[in-house]
């Protein structure tokens, strides 16, 4: 009976009719026989010659998988832990997992593997974790390939890694084609080589990988491993942008800006730094703030300007923290506070920011939000003129001119 299923299911010997191959498998699952009972719960689970039912899915599967079936045992694990067709039970769902990769199933391995990654339904174990993407790896899983290989780059065993990586690659595992790129890119576990870096980038994005095609785009932009081409870069930047790549995003604004590619436009500038900006890119912060500052693409907004160098600077960002400190030192958006513009720009030049350095420079020298201290003014004019601030240089050569916070140095003034 089953293997008249078989034939109905599949159109050997006669037309195909998966009603009838649904209704000759239920027969004979419900009569025991094993193979039958895993074949019904995929009949359930896809609609194939019976209405969708995956409660009725659920049961098959673990009726198949009870009986010792090591495919059944996995997607009945994942029924658990999806919760699909029952109740989620991340518990169970490792148990059933855990059964079918002891029987050797593959995928289950890699399932397996993860549910000790992420601490799913058994505590995390990082020695497990590694084991069972192995054995998943070895036996031509190419998402365990491409895991195992990033656990080995945390490791710093960046041969081991490229070594994965290229196994996942060549089975065209777009992922492991981006992590490949980066590490020709970066000559981590191999040779540095910015041709093939661009080859798999390209292929990667060409395959729909998000992230690849925002570093094909800059690979266009610097001329990395490929004729510099400023519209396909563009292009890149583009289809990354509209993918939900947050970088792009803001790459693709500056393009707008810029004209580098596209003609400039101002008003898709503002569009796309706001879009990054929403989903969280602390640049796309910044450059946001100074487009309301400066009413570039948007009617000028000073308030709006300090609250996203604000937002910017809360998440650590020192040019946010000097633009945000001028704001405060202006009353610009908010009422003017020089305690606060000095605390911030002492936050961004401990931050090594040259503008900051200068900007702190000038309080001191002046007493803005803190005492007058010429020996810390030039302490920072130092420090900002060693990281090439044009001002700073001048204002450093004043200071051993006239003897402010240091020696008298005419040399060193003239120099």
């Amino acid at each position: 009976m089953n293997n008249l299923a078989n034939c109905y299911e599949n159109g050997k010997g006669t037309e195909k009719d998966l009603e009838k191959a649904f209704h000759l498998y239920q027969k004979t699952a419900e009569n025991g026989v094993k193979e039958a009972m895993f074949i019904l719960a995929v009949c359930y689970e896809n609609g194939e010659g019976t209405e969708k039912n995956l409660e009725k899915a659920f049961h098959w599967y673990q009726k198949a998988a009870e009986n010792g079936n090591e495919i059944a045992m996995n997607n009945l694990a994942s029924h658990y832990y999806i919760r699909e067709g029952t109740e989620k039970s991340l518990e169970k769902a490792f148990y059933w997992y855990q059964k079918a990769a002891e029987k050797n199933y593959v995928t289950a391995m890699y399932n397996l593997a993860i549910c000790y990654e992420d601490g799913k339904g058994t505590d995390k174990n990082l020695e497990k974790t590694l084991h069972w993407y192995q054995k998943a790896a070895e036996n031509d899983n190419v998402k365990a390939m491409n895991n195992l290989a990033s656990h080995y780059c945390i490791r710093e065993e960046t041969e081991k890694a490229f070594y994965w990586y290229q196994k996942a690659a060549e089975k065209n595992n777009v992922t492991a084609m981006y992590n490949l790129a980066i590490c020709y890119k970066n000559g981590e576990g191999t040779e540095k080589n910015l041709e093939k870096a661009f080859h798999l980038y390209q292929k990667a994005a060409e395959n729909g990988d998000e992230k690849a095609m925002n570093n094909l785009a800059i690979c266009y932009k610097n001329g990395e491993g490929i004729e510099k081409n400023l519209e396909k870069a563009f292009y890149w930047y583009q289809k990354a942008a509209e993918n939900g790549v947050k970088e792009a995003m803001n790459n693709l604004a500056n393009s707008y800006i810029s004209g580098e590619g596209t003609e400039g436009n101002l008003e898709k500038a503002f569009h796309w730094y706001q879009k990054a900006a929403e989903e969280d890119y602390v640049t796309a912060m910044c450059n946001l703030a100074a487009c309301y500052y400066n009413g570039q693409g948007i009617e000028k907004d000073l308030e709006k300007s300090f609250h996203w160098y604000q937002k910017a600077a809360e998440n650590g960002d020192e040019n946010a923290m000097n633009s945000l400190a001028k704001h405060y030192e202006d009353g610009e958006g908010i009422e003017k506070n020089l305690k606060e513009a000095f605390y911030l720009y002492q936050k961004a030049a401990e931050k090594d920011y040259n503008s900051a350095m200068f900007n702190i420079a000038l309080c001191y020298k002046n007493g803005k939000g803190t005492e007058k201290n010429l020996e810390k003014a030039f302490h920072w004019y130092q420090k900002a003129a060693e990281k090439d601030h044009i001002k700073a240089m001048n204002n450093l050569a004043i200071c051993y001119e006239n003897g402010e916070g240091t020696e008298k140095n005419l040399e060193k003034a003239f120099h």
